[in-house]
């Protein structure tokens, strides 16, 4: 059995409490090939499987077997042909359409060829365990505008759902930013389109690292006028990109750090399912580290007070007393084992709450204290 390094992952929460970042090394001259392939062994020391993908039938083939594993079951060829066709890359899905299938819509049925029904799961939101994790890099995309050469891919269950550029130490962060963009407007749509369905975007150059949504790239590429299918979101740019930190609110900037904490396994996925949020305006939006800590422990508020049988209410409001937008339904979903698994009902406002959670700015961040 495969020994995998798991160093900096906790079983119940997503961000850590408190992280204590690697020693710097001098790196000396360090290409942007072997900061590539450093960074690839630390993910497979993580758990995450190697693949070497070249062609778009192999990325093919390899979702189909990904599809298979997860569901349980064998797809003959036409039930394949009606799943990738019907449901996965349809030519009328907009990059809209593919974040709106991961985020709401990611059970779908297709017809059996001896007739019965059959739900299937492109992701376990229940079971986050159940979803499998691939690393596959120098992905040359078939028919685009030009020739691409993506850095390195993220698959969950065959789909690329997480993509990220590098470049070498000492080169500005935002050139990643901007390639990306180049591969939007050249290449991302080619062939299939799978590479419609990235959810999450990493840029890094070694020093510093940050994550951002597809809507944040996309919305930057219509901004530059290259504009596709995709245009109900408003103008945002590289200043929409965030650092992931720990609960503390010390940010994790080296890619080493990053990948020991944000790419772990068990946090990449919570982060895919429990935290972006997908808007009524159909932005993905990725929550930032000091919401998805806020949020955990609410939740594990809400645990102890249904073990106790405490009794109180979860009141949102800002400095004004103004109730926030994410409390003016009726109820309020937290995401939990099923993906939502509590319904926080909003009292009265004379109710007396059980606990409160407060916005504290420190260090041009801000954090939620509760």
């Amino acid at each position: 059995m495969q020994d995998h390094n798991i160093i900096a992952e906790q079983e119940h929460t997503t961000v850590m409490a408190h992280y204590e970042a690697l020693e710097r090394e001098d790196w000396g001259y360090q290409s942007e090939a072997e900061l590539e392939a450093a960074f690839i062994r630390q993910l497979v020391g993580q758990g995450y499987e190697r693949v070497h993908i070249i062609s778009e039938a192999g990325l093919l083939t390899n979702l189909r077997k990904q599809m298979e594993r997860l569901n349980g079951l064998t797809l003959s060829d036409k039930e394949w042909r009606q799943l990738l066709e019907g449901h996965i890359a349809s030519p009328q899905m907009t990059i809209e359409d593919k974040t709106e299938r991961m985020q709401r819509s990611e059970i779908v049925n297709i017809t059996r060829d001896n007739g019965d029904t059959q739900n299937i799961k492109l992701i376990d939101k229940r079971d986050i365990h159940n979803n499998h994790l691939q690393v596959l890099n120098q992905y040359v995309p078939e028919g685009g505008r030009r020739q691409n050469r993506y850095d390195v891919t993220i698959l969950v269950n065959g789909l690329p759902l997480v993509h990220l550029e590098l470049k070498k130490r000492g080169v500005p962060l935002k050139e990643a930013f901007n390639q990306i963009n180049r591969y939007e407007r050249d290449s991302f749509w080619a062939g299939c389109g799978l590479y419609d369905y990235v959810q999450v975007f990493v840029i890094s150059n070694g020093t510093q690292t940050k994550y951002y949504s597809n809507t944040t790239r996309f919305a930057h590429v219509v901004a530059l006028g290259g504009q596709r299918q995709w245009v109900k979101t408003q103008s945002q740019s590289f200043e929409f990109t965030s650092y992931w930190s720990d609960a503390e609110n010390n940010p994790i900037l080296d890619l080493r750090d990053f990948t020991r904490t944000f790419l772990t396994k068990s946090t990449l996925l919570n982060v895919l399912t429990k935290y972006c949020v997908f808007t009524v305006d159909k932005n993905l939006m990725v929550m930032r580290p000091y919401q998805i800590a806020a949020t955990e422990r609410i939740l594990l508020r809400i645990k102890q007070a249904t073990m106790n049988k405490w009794q109180g209410s979860i009141r949102a409001g800002g400095s004004a007393g103004k109730v926030s937008p994410a409390a003016e339904p009726d109820a309020v979903h937290a995401g939990g084992e099923e993906g939502v698994c509590q319904t926080i009902r909003c009292l009265p406002e004379d109710a007396e709450p059980a606990f409160g959670v407060r916005r504290v700015h420190h260090g041009g961040e801000d954090y939620f204290r509760l």
